[in-house]
């Protein structure tokens, strides 16, 4: 895991606004404000006073009143949400990435999506799931997913902030007193601005409420978002309809998957929560940190804190979650992939280019799955979304599409890592009793049924075994 969670991330290597700190700071300006926490510029640098401009102390001021100001507001929880909105709207603001969609855009992505769902329609067995179709700014984007970012979060950060007061002793505990509540204010701030940052980052590239393989927006919504769109087809030699309604058939088969597979959504979220809850905290770093700050030099704890020796350990459980979580995720984006082009292959010339370009990009990552990555501590990304999509693509062959889907009835029923290895396996067991095949759930609740009634019976055995008679059975 190369990236850090909440409250550990020091700064993005992949933001080109933060390459050269010290422009920054000559400048004064509101790009990069070099190491200070909440980018306040004109701040003394660790040399002391030389970098201090006492023009800008009005500015700097201001700045921090406004981020107190947020304590307040939204800090109840282990995130600071508001904080996290207002930052991440204005970083589009300054980015230029807030391009309202015109009518034609609006009118262009409803006729996409119902075309998609038409196509669709051939090449699955599960139904629409779309019920409603919006067009999306980078601001509706961050507005509309900030509840299930929410979601995602709290756990991480809230296990980071026990974690913590977990390790600290209960001598440190009780001076501190009322400093806790403060530093948890504090550390919902730390955890807002940084959720802000990749929102906004995320929100100026993602193509659909779908994009990072999570449904991220209302239930049964699909939404586009047009001006990304148009920076994603750049230097393709394919039209932007056509990006459109391949875009618009990826969508409406995630929305199908997760609509009637009622199981599916809460098991990927799930999966964050288990994760989350087996981060700890090494209680003897915090001995030595104390042992190694210097009173007379402040950068140092600066230094300690970016030196990685309080990053949370990854333990066997995370381990675990992480790759039930990566193998799920695969299985999803290889069951779209299959299923678009399927729908799609011989309707739009671009749609081979188009696919391949969509995979390396969820397989391999930009710099938004990156900051993803840095938000929640893990990397949500299908690394084996080729083997899953020739897992089911195989099953299509072989089974046909009714039976392929059928995989979808129940959690226990999915491939796990090792058949993404060995995916004829896979496919061969699956056709292995093809009567159990038109109601896999009776063959789960049968077998349920049977080890139940083993259980029982060696209770009775356990017991005494056969009853004893009654003098009037004598």
């Amino acid at each position: 895991m190369t990236n850090l969670p909440f409250g550990f991330g020091s700064q993005d290597p992949d933001d080109p606004d933060k390459g050269d700190s010290s422009k920054g700071r000559s400048e004064g300006g509101a790009g990069n404000h070099g190491d200070n926490p909440f980018g306040f510029a004109g701040m003394p640098g660790p040399g002391g006073m030389p970098n201090f401009d006492i023009g800008q102390l009005g500015q700097m001021l201001t700045q921090l009143g406004q981020a107190l100001s947020h304590s307040g507001s939204g800090g109840t929880g282990p995130v600071n949400y508001d904080l996290a909105k207002q930052l991440a709207v204005q970083q589009l603001h300054n980015n230029q990435r807030t391009e309202r969609p015109s009518q034609e855009q609006v009118k262009a992505i409803e006729d996409a999506v119902r075309l998609a769902e038409l196509w669709l329609d051939a090449a699955t067995s599960l139904p629409a799931g779309v019920r409603s179709v919006q067009t999306w700014s980078s601001v509706d984007w961050v507005e509309k997913t900030l509840p299930t970012w929410q979601r995602l979060c709290d756990p991480v950060a809230q296990r980071m902030s026990n974690a913590w007061l977990e390790a600290m002793p209960e001598e440190a505990k009780q001076a501190a007193g009322p400093l806790l509540s403060m530093l948890g204010q504090m550390g919902g701030m730390t955890f807002g601005s940084q959720l802000g940052n990749g929102l906004a980052q995320l929100g100026g590239e993602v193509l659909t409420s779908t994009d990072v393989g999570l449904p991220l927006g209302p239930t049964g919504t699909a939404a586009l978002l047009p001006a990304n769109i148009q920076r994603f087809v750049e230097g393709l030699d394919r039209p932007i309809s056509e990006a459109t309604v391949f875009l618009a058939a990826r969508e409406a088969a995630h929305h199908r998957l997760f609509s009637h597979v009622p199981w599916l959504a809460q098991r990927l979220l799930a999966t964050v929560e288990e994760y989350a809850r087996g981060i700890s905290i090494d209680t003897s770093a915090l001995e030595d940190l104390a042992g190694k700050i210097d009173p007379s030099n402040p950068s140092s704890m600066q230094e300690l804190m970016g030196s990685g020796m309080l990053e949370p350990k990854t333990t066997p459980e995370q381990e675990a979650a992480l790759k039930r979580l990566e193998t799920l995720l695969a299985l999803v984006e290889g069951w779209v992939d299959v299923v678009v082009a399927e729908a799609v292959g011989e309707r739009l010339p671009g749609a081979g280019a188009l696919g391949e370009m969509v995979r390396r990009r969820r397989a391999t990552g930009g710099p938004a799955e990156q900051t993803f990555a840095t938000l929640i501590g893990l990397e949500l990304r299908p690394r084996r979304m080729r083997d899953a999509a020739n897992l089911w693509r195989l099953m299509t062959e072989r089974h046909g599409a009714d039976s392929r889907d059928r995989v979808w009835d129940h959690p226990d029923l999915l491939p796990d890592s090792s058949d993404l290895d060995e995916p004829l396996d896979f496919a061969d067991r699956w056709g292995a009793t093809p009567a159990e095949l038109d109601d896999p759930i009776a063959a789960i609740r049968r077998a349920e049924a049977d080890e139940a009634a083993k259980s029982g019976k060696s209770g009775e055995e356990e017991d005494g075994g056969e009853e004893p008679k009654r003098d009037d059975q004598s």
